[in-house]
């Protein structure tokens, strides 16, 4: 899965920073604790819709459906350098009271909740748990590609065992069915309200559910202004969270306000409970006065990279690209772009050139060698360099602008005479679709962070998401074959191969899984860094 994110207009801007100010200077101070039992959000982004699965949908509006919308499981959590993050291997229940998977693995029988009900009151049963995933395998949605990574591709799979037990069959074991059904896009809907507004040429309701919700889930939409504002008040029926508790916020205010700084602001003066889209030096800054709780999570599921398109001269030649991993001023380039906020993927010991883990990322190893970097350069018959570009998003320039100039300047010092592109979003994404980027800065997410599940979305085929145009015979078996081994230990050492092949063919290089900075009030408690990089607002609460 890859991030949308779209820019509010300046006007927007100016209504949504408005409406901000005025919901906080209109509530009396005799209601002081409704200002206790009300989160504040504040975002960069917009939440562009109520329907997770349409084509174009952003990160804040999947944080929204997942407080609207149940799932039938979700992730639970884990601790990561004494950091709560999801746990892809932990799927608990949520509409599902249970689940089981038989013993060939290719079948998972749900059993639902007697006690879960839809906000108009109904309840939920396994005829609406069939609807809904008929709909994500059908319907012409973003929720069709995610869920066949997870073997889940056509209806016939979906069956209704009787009003409260529902079967998932599948062709074969595949270990990323379950979690693909805790990801946003497999929401259950109310069946009988949402066919209500469907049409013929609308089967699916899609065009109704972009601003209407059917769900079960912890909050009510009470305003919806598309890149504006979301308010939400709580449903009380709902008892999915913890120890089958309700949510802890009575009402919750999402906010479109694009300025970082002001968002910093609003978080230091009181006026936002929490953001989580700061630019690092903002963060660094809240935290050193020590005012506010930072709380700084490198992105265990996300990962930054040099690449190199490696069907275009000289990034071909493996030595070229292995001149370059050597010239880099790792260190510098953190400390430049992140301040030093992330987790490193480089400077790594690896024994006789084996890769030690099987997971993915792991650090590589490699580090600035100017002496290695030239003797590349000369094996690779280049010995004088080359010139080239290095690209990047502009909407990245705050973290990519000083990294590239470090590698401009210790690149020169090889031969390699760089010219830096900053490119408008559309300019960058066409130009990676169409494959004609020769060497540029990029991120990935994955959703479901297994080993297989990197390799096979992200180094296989001729995809927008193979940014390197990678076509490696081996890598490609080896990754398809892991999809489905269920043994862990074989699959250790599949992901040990795929990692030492990786490092030696060198499509790109992993630098950093930079941190995501929640910054919030002192007094809010409960903070999960999610799979979709961000806020589960179900998670918190107010100490």
């Amino acid at each position: 899965m890859i991030d949308v994110f779209l820019k509010p207009t300046r006007r927007q801007w100016l209504m949504g920073a408005t409406a901000l100010v005025a919901v906080s200077l209109t509530a009396p101070a005799a209601h002081a604790q409704s200002r206790a039992e009300t989160l504040r959000y504040v975002t960069g982004a917009v939440v562009n819709t109520l329907d997770p699965t349409m084509p174009g949908s952003t990160r804040e509006a999947f944080a929204v459906s997942l407080s609207t919308y149940d799932r039938l499981v979700s992730f639970g959590r884990k601790q990561l350098n004494g950091k709560w993050v999801f746990d892809l291997d932990t799927v608990r229940g949520e509409l599902a009271e249970s689940y089981d998977v038989s013993p060939d693995g290719l079948k998972i029988t749900f059993h639902l909740r007697k006690d879960a009900k839809f906000q108009d009151g109904t309840p939920v049963t396994a005829e609406d748990v069939k609807w809904s995933l008929d709909r994500a395998v059908t319907a012409n949605s973003l929720a069709k590609a995610q869920l066949l990574t997870g073997s889940l591709t056509s209806p016939d799979q979906f069956k209704v065992i009787d009003p409260y037990t529902f079967e998932v069959t599948l062709p074969k074991p595949d270990k990323l069915a379950l979690p693909n059904l805790a990801t946003v896009y497999p929401v259950i809907f109310n069946s009988k309200v949402a066919k209500a507004h469907a049409t013929a040429d609308d089967p699916w309701a899609q065009n109704w559910l972009k601003e209407n919700t059917a769900g079960s889930g912890a909050f009510v939409i009470e305003t919806f202004k598309p890149a504006e504002q979301v308010i939400l008040k709580r449903n009380d029926a709902w008892n999915r969270g913890p120890a089958n508790s309700q949510a802890a916020f009575k009402r919750l205010i999402v906010q479109t306000v694009p300025e970082a700084s002001t968002r910093a602001n609003l978080v230091e003066r009181g006026d936002a409970d929490i953001v989580i889209d700061l630019q690092p030096t903002d963060a660094a800054a809240l935290e050193a006065k020590g005012k506010l709780k930072v709380i700084s999570t490198p992105q265990y599921n996300a990962i930054s990279f040099i690449s190199f398109n490696n069907k275009i001269p000289p990034f071909d030649n493996v030595n070229v690209r292995k001149a370059i991993a050597y010239a880099l001023p790792y260190d510098d380039m953190f400390k430049a772009a992140l301040f030093g906020r992330g987790f490193p993927l480089y400077g790594a010991t690896w024994t006789d050139g084996k890769a030690p883990s099987g997971g993915f990322p792991i650090p590589q190893p490699v580090k600035l060698d100017l002496a290695k970097a030239k003797e590349y350069l000369a094996a690779a018959g280049m010995p004088d360099g080359f010139s080239t570009t290095f690209s990047f998003n502009v909407g990245q320039a705050n973290v990519a602008e000083p990294m590239a100039a470090l590698l401009k300047e210790s690149l020169a010092k090889i031969g390699i005479k760089v010219e830096i592109q900053k490119l408008p979003d559309a300019q960058m994404s066409t130009l990676i679709n169409e494959k004609k980027l020769p060497f540029f800065t990029e991120n990935i997410v994955a959703w479901l962070p297994s080993m297989d599940y990197f390799y096979r979305n992200f180094y296989i085929g001729n995809i927008r998401w193979n940014y390197s145009s990678l076509d490696n015979p081996q890598i490609t078996e080896i990754a398809q074959a892991a999809r489905f081994e269920q043994d862990k230990a074989k699959y250790e050492a599949m992901g040990r191969e795929l990692n030492t092949l990786n490092f030696e063919i060198m499509p790109q290089i992993p630098i950093w899984q930079a941190s995501q900075d929640a910054v919030m009030a002192p007094s809010i408690e409960g903070y999960t860094y999610q799979f979709h990089r961000q806020v589960d607002y179900r998670d918190l609460s107010r100490k």
